[in-house]
């Protein structure tokens, strides 16, 4: 029997051992019953093995936040461990803000008002430079572009002034110069949501130039308080939604006093209340973002500990507007993974004068120019104060080293010395100076006359070139008097007086400026029509008939002609639709025509006028010399007389 079953008696032997049945001996409803035992038991394997998986991946998320967090903390920690300071606030964050947000504030309409609160702000400004800035206005229909209606400034105590623009530049009054040297001051950080496009409307509806604007929105992302996206939602970073994620304070946005009527006689206290709480909420922000803490009243603090590291953290971001989240421009240090790429921080527009510009090109070679500004400040010194000497050696005038090498290059002038640079001539000048003590031999420091700064100066012209190109030549000569360095703060703020004083001269003689008669040339709306038409027969085949024969009888009445010819058509097609206006005059010949009727002294009060007017609104400090008024005044009228017939250039 063994012998007869061979292999199969032995499997059969070992099936007996283990109690286990060979499949031929199985039936086939047991054999489903096992199939379907071991696909249950290798599902509910597979199932246990996958949730297993999602609870490990859910705590590795939990430890990489946990770890982010931290490190995040640590860098903040690091960043601001200078006596550490800085990080006093970071567990207390409500109640500072809370003071902050229930600081006073003080509406402003007349210039009194803001001269009695300025002293404050300015000493609160010398410990923490820094404004939390923001704008409201009237929305009209039709009206492209309002000008501002309020200006709202928070220092960083939270003490906010909520400045009426309207009121305050009401009857041609001009806005406090301390108010327009902290806008201009680049020192002085503006922060805000959209304080960039604030300054724009500012510089064209106020012509105030404001300098220092730094977008908080940069800031969120930069020290990582906003997540990078390729697309994020743009109200995801509106000041309301930072105030929220950042500080959990919800601004009250509704829409009943956004769009209220911020030039109302009276501000009403919720309108005043919601217009403060932008200003604050910024300051706060700012506070917030760089770890910088709440000082007390009566701190021993002069400035606030850790201000240097704040300006190498808003690097590159002063003056620049906000144009969405680009993941290389805010300093991130995260290793993607991908090949290392070049870091694009934004470019800003300033001039250089804010501390926390990078050195950027010439802003010439930028298409948006800085504001208030339309050139770069000077790369080389204004005065040389090179001398050029007489045969005899009496000193003549001071010169630039340019003009000094030129006589010794042309071989009329002799070195004397080399520090200082003096050149004696070798031919009797035209004239010589009737004294010592002249303008022109005094030597020019190369700083601001104002306020003494020693870079980033610009010159001005005293006496506004659109008026002086217009002088006869005998007032033309030797007018260096009147080019003096200012800083770029100052200059624009001499530009702000400036353009009142063309407004009132304007009034003053019928010489409107902007108007009709200061535009050269003029469009012809007849020959833009015919011109229109034209190109639209050439290029236009699927015209109506109808159209066609309109299109053609205004090309004929233009050429008094029966019919078009093609070279006619071809003429109407190229015209030249500006034409000149015959009454063309610039504003500024208009007024020194009106001043030169009453002879050359009566010209002298224009150009006095200009130089009393610089003295009057920015109190130079540090002018030349023997610079004066009636400069070269008397010399004028002895030379020429009275009665000389002013002949315009």
């Amino acid at each position: 029997m063994d012998v007869l079953l061979g292999k199969d008696h032995v499997g059969l032997r070992l099936c007996w051992l283990y109690h286990y049945k060979p499949p031929y001996l199985v039936s086939s409803k047991q054999q489903t019953t096992v199939a379907v035992t071991v696909a249950s038991l290798l599902g509910i394997a597979a199932g246990g093995l996958i949730f297993w998986k999602l609870i490990r991946r859910q705590k590795h998320k939990s430890c990489v936040a946990l770890n982010l967090g931290r490190a995040v903390q640590e860098r903040e920690k690091e960043d601001t461990s200078e006596e550490n300071f800085l990080s006093l606030h970071s567990s207390s964050t409500i109640p500072w803000v809370e003071k902050i947000l229930g600081a006073e504030v003080v509406v402003i309409s007349e210039a009194e008002q803001w001269n009695e609160v300025e002293p404050f702000i300015q000493k609160v400004l010398v410990r923490c430079p820094v404004l939390g800035i923001d704008c409201e206005w009237v929305s009209v229909k039709g009206k492209k572009d309002p000008p501002v209606s309020i200006l709202q400034l928070a220092v960083y105590s939270g003490f906010c002034t909520i400045l009426r623009l309207p009121q305050l530049t009401r009857g041609g009054q001009v806005l406090p110069k301390t108010l327009l040297d902290i806008l201009a001051d680049g020192g002085i950080l503006k922060v805000g949501v959209g304080c960039w496009e604030d300054a724009c409307k500012l510089l064209h509806g106020y012509g105030v130039t404001v300098k220092g604007s730094v977008d908080l929105r940069y800031l969120a992302i930069r020290q990582k308080y906003v997540s990078f996206q390729e697309s994020p939602p743009q109200n995801g970073l509106s000041l309301k939604a930072l105030s929220e994620s950042i500080l959990r304070y919800q601004l009250d946005k509704s829409f009943h006093l956004r769009c209220s009527n911020w030039e109302e006689e009276e501000l009403t206290p919720e309108q005043v209340a919601y217009a403060a709480r932008d200003a604050q909420v910024s300051v706060a922000l700012f506070l917030h973002l760089l770890n910088l803490p709440f000082l007390p009243a009566g701190s021993k603090y002069a400035l606030l500990p850790g201000w240097e590291k704040v300006l190498k953290m808003c690097q590159g971001l002063a003056d620049v507007p906000f144009k969405g989240i680009n993941r290389s421009s805010f300093g991130d240090d995260e290793n993607t993974g991908g090949p290392e790429k070049k870091r694009n921080f934004p470019k800003s527009v300033n001039d250089g004068h804010s501390p926390v510009n990078q050195q950027s090109k010439d802003p010439r070679k930028l298409k948006r120019k800085p504001l208030g500004i339309g050139y770069s400040v000077r790369k080389s010194p204004l005065y040389d104060n090179c001398f050029l000497h007489a045969p005899d050696g009496q000193p003549l005038c001071t010169c630039d080293r340019k003009k000094a090498q030129w006589y010794l290059d042309k071989g009329i002038g002799e070195l004397v010395s080399m520090d200082p640079f003096i050149v004696k001539l070798q031919f009797e000048p035209s004239g010589r100076p009737e004294s010592k003590v002249d303008y022109y031999l005094s030597v020019k420091e190369n700083l601001c006359v104002v306020c003494g700064k020693r870079e980033s100066y610009i010159r001005k012209n005293i006496v506004p070139h659109e008026y002086r190109k217009h002088f006869p030549i005998q007032m033309k000569d030797h007018n260096s008097h009147d080019v003096l360095l200012l800083c770029t703060s100052c200059h624009a703020i001499s530009n702000y007086y400036d353009n009142h004083l063309k407004q009132q001269l304007a009034e003053e003689f019928g010489a409107p400026i902007g108007c009709e008669e200061g535009v050269r040339l003029l469009e012809d709306p007849i020959r833009r029509q015919v011109r229109s038409g034209a190109r639209a027969l050439l290029n236009a085949d699927s015209l109506p008939n109808a159209r066609k024969e309109e299109l053609l009888q205004v090309i004929k009445d233009y050429f008094d002609s029966v019919t078009v010819s093609p070279e006619m058509l071809q003429e109407a097609a190229g015209l030249e639709t500006r034409i000149c206006n015959e009454n063309y005059m610039p504003h500024g010949l208009k007024v020194v025509q009106c001043f030169s009727r009453g002879g050359l002294r009566s010209l002298m009060q224009l150009e006095r006028r200009w130089r009393q007017h610089f003295l009057d609104v920015m109190q130079p400090r540090y002018l030349p010399m023997q610079w004066s008024v009636s400069h070269n005044h008397e010399k004028l009228i002895q030379k020429y007389g009275e009665d000389l017939q002013v002949e315009l250039s």
